[in-house]
């Protein structure tokens, strides 16, 4: 009996032994790799932006009134002096005639004054020669004198009010004239404000009946690029974009503008980019939003390796046992920040460091410029250890005696 439980014993010292073993061992470590290879590398700043004109002409009026008709309306083609609109013009034609009359009598007035001017002035001749003969007194002459002189000041007055009048006949005509809306610029019509009936009052602000595009075969994207990239921006740099209209055609255009001072908006600092965009066959529209890649750099058939394969370090097995006590993947990149280096894996299965010297990236790979790394060559981007099949065979409780 004695005997039967000594070996029992054994038996479950054994069994617990296997167990312990099995629960702790080292868990098999695989790694997905991709190889080093040559491609092309296009490096991008992403941002976002909204299509319009070039030029945007907004054509307001200068005069009060009614809109008595309009001649044109949303996507009419226009031409520089078409007439697009006309304000009733009963007031301004009768200011115009009251103005006119104003001027017409001024002038006779005019020449009222001038011909009293000219008898004053020989009457005053007439008496300074009267005067040295003795037959008028110097009374009489200087009366005369300063009649003559009153004449020359009305005459000068009468030309004032000529001149007064004339402006004003001027202003009524133009202001008649301004009663008709014209077009200043060739171009078609995106925006109207206004209806027939409507009063329009131009007061301290002239305001907007039409918003008329000048041409819309060129159009501009201004976009927004965060002060983290904008260094890499330049004038002349190829860009590409797509609409929501279009989501599938990509579009291409180039950087025409980079405006220097600064755009703050909730303590974010961006700048102004302005994109300049061939548009012949009329596809995109005004208000358009576009996302837009400004390509910054571009390499081609270079050595490339994932980006991930920077940020991979092989761990410790104490490393290891932190990173799943805190829920970091195995081989994931903890406190070592990667350095200009890779990992490659060697026939035994074994991650092998290899330096390199890196270039142009974006955000998937990056150029190798230099070091050991060849074409081919199987790069580690991440270390996968079977965690679920450890949890189902060793996660159990801890075995009781």
């Amino acid at each position: 009996m004695k005997r039967v439980a000594i070996i029992a014993a054994v038996l479950v010292l054994a069994v617990a032994g296997g167990y312990y073993v099995f629960a702790t061992r080292e868990p098999e470590r695989t790694y997905k790799t991709a190889p080093a290879e040559r491609g092309d590398i296009v490096a991008t700043v992403s941002a976002t932006g909204n299509l319009s004109a070039v030029t945007t002409v907004q054509v307001g009026t200068q005069v009060s009134g009614t809109i008595q008709r309009l001649l044109v309306d949303f996507n009419s083609p226009v031409k520089r002096g078409e007439v697009i609109a006309q304000i009733d013009p009963a007031l301004f034609m009768a200011e115009v005639e009251q103005t006119r009359g104003n001027f017409m009598a001024a002038q006779a007035n005019l020449a009222k004054a001038r011909a009293a001017a000219a008898d004053a002035k020989r009457t005053m001749v007439r008496n300074r020669q009267l005067l040295k003969e003795g037959v008028v007194s110097q009374g009489d002459f200087d009366a005369a004198e300063t009649r003559a002189e009153e004449a020359v000041a009305a005459v000068r007055a009468a030309e004032a009010t000529v001149v007064q009048t004339r402006g004003a006949l001027a202003r009524a005509e133009t202001n008649l004239k301004n009663a008709t809306i014209r077009s200043p610029v060739d171009g078609v019509v995106i925006s109207r404000s206004v209806d027939v009936g409507q009063t329009v009052a131009a007061s301290f602000q002239t305001p907007t009946l039409f918003t008329i595009a000048q041409d819309l075969t060129q159009m501009q994207i201004e976009t927004s690029v965060d002060e983290a990239d904008i260094s890499r921006v330049r004038v002349g740099q190829p860009v590409t974009f797509t609409v929501d209209a279009y989501p599938d055609t990509p579009f291409t255009a180039r950087v025409a503008q980079v405006r220097s001072a600064p755009v703050v908006t909730q303590n974010v600092v961006t700048y102004v980019v302005v994109i300049t965009v061939a548009n012949p066959e009329l596809k995109l529209k005004p208000g358009m939003t576009a996302n837009v890649a400004i390509v910054v750099g571009r390499k081609e058939n270079v050595l490339k390796v994932p980006k991930a394969a920077l940020r991979y370090r092989p761990r410790s097995d104490k490393d290891e046992s932190e990173s799943r006590a805190m829920g970091r993947p195995a081989g994931a990149k903890g406190k070592q920040a990667g350095g200009q280096q890779v990992f490659v894996l060697s026939a035994e299965k074994k991650p092998v460091p290899v330096k390199i010297t890196t270039g142009l990236g974006n955000d998937s790979h990056v150029e190798v410029a230099g070091g050991g790394l060849k074409e081919g060559d199987p790069v580690i981007v991440q270390e996968i250890t079977p965690n679920n099949k450890q949890k189902k065979s060793g996660g159990g409780p801890p075995m009781r005696f």
